[in-house]
């Protein structure tokens, strides 16, 4: 296994308490109008609290292993950045479901099941295998968010103010499961088989809630996938660029900061015209 390696310089984790003005705004179409560009956004979000408070969990249960002073203190970044992330977004939520008649808890409910279950039946370390696949998925999509900035044109200032600080936070904090997971004994073939689940898990999760937000909405399946295909897959798509970072993670000597993420740092500092981090 890799060993642990210092983050970039200007990439300190650092929970920054945000309260989002995102209530009226949530409860639209409000990635330029569209319901279905909005929905992969909102159906992301809707499995985040849940997520969150899991990964919480995964790390303070095998952090007594950890004998790094300057990971224990990134623990403890990652553990209140991500505690805000859930906040924040249980919000979102409760605005995006409850102008749609829809349940937030009924909506997370197929994801805590699933989470008992395996609490009841797999190891410690094998949840935190999880948590470091799904936290390495989350750093490259927020990787490509601000290296794709066609992402969010068009979306709502405040909304797309969410986005870049969620996955700002998100890329500082992206190797501190990987590290307590090392730090835990944890093997490469088990990182690679939960990639493998997450990645199966993520994308069933996220049809599904997106087949939640958009029924009864009046659009034909055919347009519901044509647009989100060419929204994350199309020349200018969502997920341009993420083929590559996703592949490494099933190297031997993969390590999360073998993608830096220098865009994060950029808006970070200031070098892009978005005052939200400031």
């Amino acid at each position: 296994m890799p060993q642990a390696r210092a983050k970039p310089e200007g990439f300190d984790i650092e929970p920054r308490n945000r309260r989002f003005d995102i209530e009226a705004v949530a409860a639209t179409d409000w990635h330029g109008g569209s319901p279905v560009r909005t929905a992969i956004f909102n159906a992301l979000s809707l499995m985040f609290p849940v997520g969150e408070q899991y990964f919480i969990d995964t790390v303070k249960r095998l952090r007594e292993r950890v004998t790094d002073p300057v990971l224990l203190e990134e623990v403890a970044g990652f553990t209140a950045q991500e505690a805000i992330h859930s906040r924040e977004h249980s919000r979102y939520n409760d605005a995006v479901c409850a102008t749609r008649g829809l349940s937030v808890e009924k909506l997370e409910a197929p994801i805590r099941r699933r989470i008992r279950w395996a609490q009841k039946y797999r190891p410690p370390l094998e949840h935190l295998a999880m948590t470091v696949a799904y936290e390495h998925l989350t750093a490259i999509l927020a990787d490509a968010m601000f290296r794709n900035p066609a992402t969010l044109d068009g979306a709502h200032p405040e909304m797309a103010a969410l986005w870049h600080w969620h996955g700002l936070e998100e890329t500082e904090h992206k190797a501190v499961a990987f590290d307590v997971y090392v730090a835990a004994g944890g093997t490469v073939a088990m990182r690679r088989r939960a990639m493998l689940i997450v990645t199966f898990n993520l994308t069933r999760d996220l049809i599904r809630n997106m087949s939640h937000l958009l029924r009864g909405r009046g659009l034909s399946p055919f347009r519901i996938w044509r647009e989100t295909a060419t929204f994350l897959f199309g020349r200018s798509g969502a997920l341009k660029g993420i083929a590559r970072p996703y592949r490494d993670f099933y190297r031997r000597s993969f390590h999360p900061w073998d993608h830096p993420g220098d865009l994060a740092i950029r808006y970070r500092r200031g070098e892009e015209d978005e005052p939200w981090f400031v």
